[in-house]
């Protein structure tokens, strides 16, 4: 048992990290007990109220552990305060079916990594097949693409170890309620993350520490028995009775009975084989946009005020959105990169993607966001389920021809966007997507109702963020989310096909690392839960 305290709240003055007394004062007085009587003080949550720009505080939630816990806590009576009973985890039950095969699971991003490390640590050793090259091999690939325009199919933002993800801010907030999610922030810290992730309120990682967390992930599934086989792509399902048989990689067939399906959004080519093979999906919304970039220093300086330079405050980020009332549509921001630069992200040929980027330092010049417009079956054939698909195609087409070839990106201020201006010249914010760009008419690659949504949506921004209109727009962002939904049953198999487990953000499941990571772990939990050991 212990007590849980909210709403501790310190001066930005008085730094917890070189002396914990403030905090440990602080919770004396909130509970009105003396020092020796608190034996340990864990914090769970950390977050920033800039409310007030000129008086920044720090605010904690906290675990207290200490002797007379339910005197102290009847006697305040006091809202922020409460007793926190520490129930015993529940007795996972092992399924009793003798597996004739290893599981299998299709893509090492979080959800199939958490997956895979679930089975591994409990005697499955699993087998990971994974299209993209190992994290080290990857980042070369992707380092000669932005350097030279030459795209590896196989192996890109979009592909190989780590997902997507690897390549991103690292960001680690989910809006899912679960206790999963503890385990992944642990499993990540004792893979190589910063301990702060467990408390921060805005935990991320940033790709260049993101990079050894999932190599040490990897490392610790192969140590327990799984193998991981790179440079591996999933070709082909066989069936039999209902019942998944077999899979084609690399023109290879592998016996399975239980797969894990964490593909990842951009797997076009499996969602078309999974259609031919009359899995059952549907199209499902997402959105659409552009990257923009803004000075940091402009953000910070919204955000903090004087403090703007604090040594305790790290670069800002921000979250927006409207609703235009006359076009009936949402616009918002969308995984938005503190001092971090916008990437190419493509993952088909003559196809233009970006995505945003950040180190955990977060000290880059710029920052940058999707701002992004809601879309969905209405604006697609919808009763096909990869009308969505085809959508995000059509437009990626358009951008790259917009761009001139080479996967140079479309450029444009948003102002000039305001406007209906093509851009001439760059002042204060030069764009940093790689390998280049072409300053262009963004609408020329966007839907008009997006492009209208978004012009409602800048100046709505703008009002809430002064000097947001001054940011230069990267195009374009398509790869939000899934277009399909893989639909599963209680048991998260497949509707139409036994022994296939849809999971993560591929399959429409998930919508960020630690959701995708929390489904993957729920769908080896069932796996366990009906075929035991081999």
């Amino acid at each position: 048992m212990s007590i849980r305290v909210n709403n501790i709240t310190l001066s930005i003055e008085e730094n917890i990290e070189e002396n914990t007394e403030y905090l440990r004062d602080k919770v004396c007085k909130k509970l009105k007990v003396s020092n020796d009587e608190i034996i340990d003080i864990k914090i769970l949550k950390e977050s920033i109220d800039a409310r007030k720009k000129n008086s920044i505080k720090f605010n904690y939630c906290v675990e207290v552990y200490c002797n007379r816990e339910k005197y102290i806590v009847n006697k305040l009576n006091d809202k922020d305060v409460r007793l926190e009973e520490h129930a015993d985890m529940d007795e996972f039950k092992f399924g009793s079916r003798v597996p004739n095969h290893r599981p299998l699971v299709v893509g090492f991003g979080p959800a199939g990594m958490f997956a895979a490390l679930t089975l591994a640590r409990n005697g499955y050793k699993p087998i990971v097949i994974e299209r993209g090259q190992n994290v080290e091999e990857r980042t070369k690939s992707v380092e000669n693409f932005w350097k030279t325009g030459i795209l590896d199919l196989n192996s890109n933002v979009q592909f190989g170890e780590g997902g997507a993800g690897t390549f991103s801010d690292g960001k680690l907030t989910t809006r899912i309620k679960d206790k999963r999610c503890d385990f992944v922030l642990k499993e990540l810290v004792n893979a190589g993350a910063p301990k702060e992730i467990i408390y921060k309120g805005k935990p991320h990682i940033g790709t260049d520490i993101l990079k050894d967390v999932v190599k040490n992930i990897r490392e610790e599934i192969i140590s327990l028995g799984g193998e991981v086989r790179f440079t591996s792509t999933l070709n082909d399902i066989k069936d039999k009775d209902g019942s998944i048989k077999s899979i084609i990689v690399n023109d290879d067939e592998i016996p399975c009975e239980a797969l894990v399906l964490a593909i990842g959004h951009s797997s076009r080519d499996t969602y078309e084989m999974l259609y031919e093979n009359k899995v059952q999906m549907i199209s499902k919304p997402f959105a659409i946009g552009v990257r923009v970039e803004h000075l940091q220093e402009m953000m910070d300086e919204n955000q903090y005020g004087k403090f703007s330079k604090h040594p305790r405050l790290r670069a800002s980020d921000y979250r927006l959105s409207y609703t235009s009332k006359n076009l009936g549509r949402s616009v918002y921001s969308f995984c938005m990169c503190p001092g971090g630069e916008v990437v190419a992200a493509a993952s088909e040929e003559k196809r233009l993607v970006t995505n945003g980027m950040s180190y955990y330092n977060r000290n880059l010049k710029n920052s940058n966001s999707a701002v992004v417009v809601t879309v969905g079956p209405d604006d697609f054939d919808g009763n096909h389920p990869l009308s969505g698909m085809e959508f995000q195609r059509h437009y990626e087409s358009l951008a790259y021809k917009l761009g001139g070839g080479n996967y140079k990106a479309p450029v444009q201020l948003i102002r000039d966007f305001l406007n209906d201006n093509i851009t001439k010249s760059i002042k204060n914010i030069e764009p940093t997507y790689r390998p280049g760009y072409e300053f262009k008419d963004m609408r020329q690659c966007l839907p008009s109702y997006v492009s209208e949504t978004l012009k409602e949506g800048f100046v709505d921004f703008d009002r809430k963020i002064k000097g947001f209109m001054d940011g230069v727009m990267t195009g374009i962002e398509t790869r939000t989310s899934a277009p399909v939904r893989i639909e599963r049953d209680d048991m998260l198999q497949s509707i139409s096909l036994k022994g296939l487990y849809p999971a993560g953000e591929g399959a429409g499941f998930a919508g960020g690392i630690i959701s995708a990571a929390v489904d993957g772990i729920k769908v080896a939990e069932k796996i366990m839960q009906e075929f035991r050991k081999k």
